[in-house]
């Protein structure tokens, strides 16, 4: 499926320059976002008390929300535990009150209107749990990062390694700072759309910077830009056809996944619509300004293996 009849021709380097001030201007929002507001953490991260109950037939969670409002736990997460009868509800820790209390208390919201959910367990996650979260977390994106910096660097050349990282950097901050400036839960699903969002975007630029590669090596010279910009619109198709498929199922996911997935396909949409953007305007135009030639991609020569003349072998 191609998205255009034949190859555009869009002058997308030309722009590259109010492109990366735009890009300039989204990080310096996000950042201080994120040291003003900072992340709204939820209770996979804060520390918090978890209640698993058990009806007798399958549960409806839209209804257990409701009762547990209307129990005066209104910020609960309430999720299915394995089996549809099986629910798990994650509450913020509330100040003078012990586990046993907050899952009593639970359980007799749940009861208000004549139903007979059994009390399953009840546990208390502490903070120290969800700081080691954050720091493991962290340090994972972290260690994509340089990994993937590593294998372009390996694949291709530093220079357009580090355009690659550079994207990948904007997309990573630029969906912390959406879900900070909104005060949008910041859960573990919500870290693992993170680190997708990394891949998924990885795999865009991964694309236009093998094309090219390519077309650095069948022209025997050429503007860098000119031959970028090229590239770019060569795989144009390919990128629009591959996000907007990607974006159709998660939005569908976001309407009908519940508040479940809430977060997760929130985090992957506003990544994907980042990473589009960023595999065009952020990784090609930093490995322009870094000056990338045909020289760079080029394999080595069979002469440069040769002695120079009337040199003794």
């Amino acid at each position: 499926m191609k998205f255009f009849s034949q190859t555009p021709n869009f002058d997308f380097m030309a722009q590259r320059k109010l492109a990366l001030l735009i890009s300039a201007v989204l990080i310096i929002a996000s950042i201080v976002s994120l040291a003003t507001r900072q992340l709204n953490f939820g209770i996979d991260f804060t520390g918090g008390v978890i209640v698993e109950v058990g009806y007798p037939e399958a549960a409806d969670l839209d209804a257990i929300r409701g009762q547990l409002a209307d129990g005066g736990f209104g910020d609960a997460i309430v999720q299915y535990f394995g089996a549809r009868n099986d629910v798990m509800i994650r509450l913020a820790p509330r100040d003078g009150e012990s586990n046993a209390d907050l899952s009593t208390e639970v359980l007799k919201a749940l009861r208000a209107d004549g139903a007979r959910p059994d009390l399953r367990r009840g546990e208390f996650v502490g903070p120290q749990v969800g700081e080691e979260l954050t720091v493991d977390g962290s340090l994972a994106t972290i260690i994509a990062l340089l990994l993937i910096f590593a294998y372009v660097w390996f694949r291709f050349h530093w220079k357009f390694s580090t355009g690659a990282v550079a994207a990948l950097g904007h997309d990573v901050i630029i969906t912390l700072g959406f879900f900070s400036f909104l005060h949008l839960e910041f859960d573990l699903t919500v870290l693992a759309a993170v680190l997708a969002v990394i891949g998924y975007s990885l795999n865009d630029t991964i694309v236009v910077f093998d094309r090219c590669r390519e077309n650095f090596r069948r022209a025997a010279a050429g503007d860098a830009k000119a031959t970028i910009n090229r590239s770019v619109n060569e795989n144009l198709s390919r990128t629009l056809v591959t996000s907007l498929t990607t974006l159709l199922a998660l939005i569908a996911l976001r309407l009908i996944g519940g508040e479940v997935m809430a977060g997760f396909s929130t985090a992957l949409i506003v990544g994907v619509v980042v990473g589009t953007y960023s595999s065009v305007y952020v990784a090609s135009p930093v490995s322009i300004a870094l000056g990338v030639s045909r020289e760079d991609v080029m394999p080595p020569s069979d002469d440069d293996d040769r002695p120079a003349d009337g040199a003794v072998v």
